[in-house]
């Protein structure tokens, strides 16, 4: 316009139709206030901790990261908002591993869209509202058992939707026998229907990948179609029922 400043700026468009939450991606001055949720000692996240969903294990990977355990299956998506989950997350980390490495352990096995899918930008939401600190001592994201779907979406939409911090850190094991190369069995508690799973994909190596038939039907299966935004909107409007 024949004029310019010298402030910089920058246009970010989301395509509505991707159902996208956009708070992910908003700065810290286009958020809305939050409160320091570092630590939250009057906050009873009981009904929480009884699910075991997310949790910090004795043992430490052969890097000597401590372990936190997260079983995808556990996850109450459906009916847990999002800023408690955020709140209760923080809380696990700054009161059980206040300092030193850590890596994450996940568990997707059996886990179904309709039932413990939190989304990508929920994880991305949470993760970026870590301090700098923190986000440095995450040192591996474990994810066992990866179905199609899960590797198609972080593959094709992780660089966009995740930090490069977060998405180089991320580390696909599809069978236990692969983790115990980084892990000592014995170090992360196996739930039981994870180890039933993966002696299935002994004889059917395909069933995570919706090729082979799942008699149990234990995996998640591919679908034709989903939105990214479609837990984070239901996560927003319901509260954790016991």
């Amino acid at each position: 316009m024949g004029s310019s400043t010298s402030e910089d700026f920058s246009v970010l468009v989301l395509a509505s139709d991707l159902g996208i939450d956009a708070r992910p991606f908003l700065s810290q001055s286009d958020a809305a206030p939050e409160e320091n949720w570092h630590d939250c000692p009057d906050e009873d996240f009981s009904d929480l901790e009884a699910l075991q969903f997310f949790r910090l294990e004795t043992g430490s990977d052969k890097s000597g990261n401590r372990i936190f355990r997260i079983v995808g299956k556990y996850f109450p998506a459906p009916v847990i908002c999002g800023e408690r989950l955020k709140r209760y997350v923080f809380h696990k980390i700054y009161s059980e591993m206040p300092e030193g490495p850590f890596c994450i352990v996940y568990f997707h096995s059996t886990v179904q869209k309709e039932d413990n899918n939190p989304g990508l930008t929920i994880l991305r939401w949470i993760y970026e509202d870590l301090p700098s600190d923190s986000k440095d001592r995450l040192q591996a994201v474990y994810f066992i058992h990866p179905g199609l779907r899960s590797r198609l979406v972080i593959a094709t939409l992780g660089r966009f939707l995740l930090s490069g911090g977060l998405y180089w850190k991320i580390k696909y094991v599809s069978r236990l026998q692969y983790l115990w190369e980084d892990i000592k069995k014995g170090d992360v508690e196996i739930p039981e229907f994870v180890q039933n799973h993966d002696d299935i994909l002994e004889h059917r190596p395909l069933t995570d990948y919706g090729i082979e038939p799942d008699p149990f039907h234990l995996t998640e299966m591919p679908s034709t179609a989903y939105s990214l935004g479609r837990y984070e909107e239901r996560w927003a409007s319901k509260e954790f029922m016991s």
